[in-house]
């Protein structure tokens, strides 16, 4: 039986460099080498483009690239039919692959850099389009989109460069704080301060720039954060709500990935009622942004039952222990399960 040939793309220039590299381990070690030809594309923090074919336990401490033996210079290439292209002692080795898998968190990955390239080459991706993938990125364009849909989105100013302070304050004058702090297009929390009092906020803005080119300011939400975890393309699986309990601060990149003062519950402490509100949001939301394939849609619930939007992750952190796995496995649906559902998903698109 002719086996399909699955890129797995990891790593790549962005902060979130070593979230990727944990994330694809975690698939690659999942996916069914009896169905399908598992090939390993790496990218450095530098940018450099390597075929992997060495052991998969170098990836989670970014030894994978130290050994010459085990990497190649490759390409995607965008000529139709898109292919692989592995350069090596003066010659090029041509590989037809089936879809890309890109396993990448943040800038340059998720932010439809990636799936652009693919959708010149005439590849399935496995998860949201193009133009999905940067909408959910900019959080200004998400937010403006889905309250044009009629749910609440947190009350925001962007700003595409430094302002001078007193030009900064008259800009938040409406804001009340606390508020939010944000690159545009940034995720895990990297660059994201909680401001406290308006005093602080140039400080925290120029912390932003740092990550990105624009930055939002966003009202602080009185109430606690829930995710929901979508998966499908024409028909949706939605997996169990859960909720994330602060206690204090918010829900930053150090507390994401060590969990030293937060809590995660799954499912959520809600009512089922209020569970199918969420459900329906999030199906609304990953439909009115284009979503296929997977993604996370994060949504705060305040003290009335009120759901605003908060943002769209279209490759969620994906370990057996990361939200969207443990959401979808609150319905049944185990971490290898759900790789070989999402690859067949992508491989229908």
């Amino acid at each position: 039986m002719h086996r399909k040939k699955i890129v797995l793309v990891f790593g790549g220039c962005s902060p979130e460099y070593e979230v990727s590299l944990k994330s694809s381990y975690a698939v690659a070690s999942s996916v069914s080498g009896g169905k399908y030809e598992l090939i390993l594309l790496g990218i450095t923090r530098t940018g450099r483009w390597y075929r992997y074919t060495g052991p998969l336990d170098r990836l989670p401490d970014d030894t994978w690239h130290l050994d010459p033996r085990h990497c190649r210079t490759a390409v995607l290439s965008p000529d139709r039919p898109g292919c692989l292209l592995e350069f090596s002692g003066g010659g090029v080795m041509k590989t037809g692959i089936d879809t890309v898998f890109p396993v990448l968190h943040g800038q340059n990955g998720e932010d439809g850099a990636i799936q652009g390239l693919c959708q010149l080459a005439g590849i399935p991706v496995i998860g949201c389009g193009t133009l999905s993938a940067a909408l959910c990125m900019d959080k200004d364009r998400a937010h403006r989109l889905v309250a044009g849909a009629g749910i609440r989105v947190p009350k925001s100013v962007r700003l595409d460069s430094p302002p001078p302070a007193s030009d900064l304050a008259v800009l938040t004058d409406g804001l009340p704080c606390p508020l939010f702090v944000k690159p545009l297009r940034a995720g895990s929390s990297i660059g994201v301060k909680k401001v406290a009092c308006h005093s602080h906020l140039s400080a925290a803005v120029r912390e932003a720039f740092r990550f990105d080119s624009a930055v939002i300011i966003e009202e602080g939400i009185d109430g606690f954060e829930v995710g929901c975890a979508v998966m499908g393309n024409d028909t949706l699986t939605i997996g169990r709500v859960d909720e994330i309990e602060l206690a204090d601060g918010f829900f930053d990149y150090t507390e994401k990935y060590t969990l030293k003062t937060s809590r995660i519950h799954m499912p959520a402490r809600i009512t089922p009622e209020t569970e199918e509100r969420i459900w329906d949001a999030a199906a609304r939301i990953y439909r009115l942004l284009g979503c296929q394939g997977f993604a996370r849609v994060d949504m705060f619930l305040t003290p009335d039952g009120e759901i605003v939007f908060n943002e769209v992750n279209t490759i969620p952190g994906f370990t057996p222990h990361s939200r969207f796995p443990n959401m979808m496995r609150g319905i049944g649906i185990g971490f290898e399960e759900l790789v070989d559902r999402l690859i067949e998903l992508g491989l229908d698109a």
